[in-house]
């Protein structure tokens, strides 16, 4: 189902009034909504767009994409982890690369062949990025997991959108990061290769516009 927005942990989604089959992986949900009403939070906005609503919104300007990394089996990554070292950490499958691959090919059949694109320091996000095909990537520390580190999830989201609202949306912008930082900021669970749309107003708040599965 399109534009889903999920809350974490929960089967009744109050935002659109949406049952969805089924909880998120119980790993990945620890204190996910626990503060769900957090000023980091963002609404969702007040319209539900289509899929090529949204598409079109992400090329039009004043709109984001944050893409939760290709399918990378696994959860969390190993305890000898070190953000330099990707045989340390849970790296996308030959699965995941193919998804990545094809998530860039989508962008481009509507029209967007090259996008701003940033991305977490971990592996699985930075490959997911390169495949992409739309430009460089720059990465960008705001984006890094704090799944093994929950005390950081307050203050880094508020970075997150203090850094969201310093950016010029007059083309396409692409934040490739991990499952809890997407759910920190928007309440939405995304699923791996999932967009959250988000929208920036003039006032520069944002907004959950929808999402779109890339599968």
């Amino acid at each position: 189902m399109l534009n889903e927005v999920k809350r974490a942990g929960c089967t009744v989604f109050l935002a659109l009034g949406l049952l969805i089959p089924g909880a998120p992986p119980s790993a990945a949900s620890q204190g996910a909504i626990a503060d769900r009403d957090v000023a980091v939070q963002v609404a969702r906005a007040d319209a539900t767009l289509t899929q090529q609503e949204l598409w079109d919104a992400l090329k039009s300007g004043g709109h984001l994409a944050l893409l939760r990394h290709a399918m990378a089996p696994g959860t969390g990554d190993p305890a000898n982890f070190a953000v330099n070292d990707c045989h340390t950490q849970r790296n996308l499958s030959d699965q995941g690369r193919e998804q990545a691959r094809r998530i860039g090919v989508r962008f481009r059949e509507r029209g967007m062949s090259v996008a701003s694109v940033f991305s977490s320091q971990w592996c699985r996000c930075l490959e997911t990025a390169r495949l992409l095909g739309l430009g460089p990537v720059t990465q960008q520390p705001v984006l890094n997991s704090f799944f093994r580190n929950y005390e950081r999830r307050e203050p880094q989201t508020r970075m997150l959108r203090e850094w969201i609202a310093r950016q010029k949306l007059n083309a396409p912008l692409i934040l490739v990061t991990h499952q809890v930082n997407i759910t920190a900021l928007t309440g939405v669970y995304p699923q791996s290769g999932e967009l959250v749309i988000l929208r920036r107003d003039m006032g520069g708040e944002l907004s959950v516009a929808g999402t779109i599965r890339t599968e």
